[in-house]
């Protein structure tokens, strides 16, 4: 089943980094680098805001959570917020191709 991953990013090389990182090691089929992400949000009980970008990508379920805990362990935040869901739906060949990712080959 289709499995989905969201992230953000401090920039553009952090993000690219990790994706390829997932992507040869065949945890993801896909990754979407989307620019200009504002973000606002509590941390440690101050708010704050950020200029980050967005990271979606696309995975089988079957190791969704071995690749948002690996994306997790490559991220350079000390927290990031890493955030992996089944997808309620997904076209047949979408489906396959991130199927295959679980054959690792």
């Amino acid at each position: 089943m289709a499995a989905m991953i969201w992230c953000p990013f401090p920039d553009t090389a952090s993000a690219r980094t990790v994706a390829n990182t997932l992507l040869d090691e065949k945890l993801i089929a896909c990754a979407n680098i989307l620019p200009a992400v504002e973000s606002l949000f509590v941390w440690k009980g101050e708010r704050g805001n950020a200029s980050e970008v967005g990271l979606i990508c696309k995975t089988d379920d079957k190791i969704l959570i071995e690749a948002v805990d690996r994306l997790g362990a490559l991220h350079p935040y000390d927290t990031p917020a890493v955030m992996g869901w089944v997808c309620d739906a997904a076209n047949a060949s979408a489906r396959d191709w991130l199927g295959s990712l679980c054959g690792k080959g």
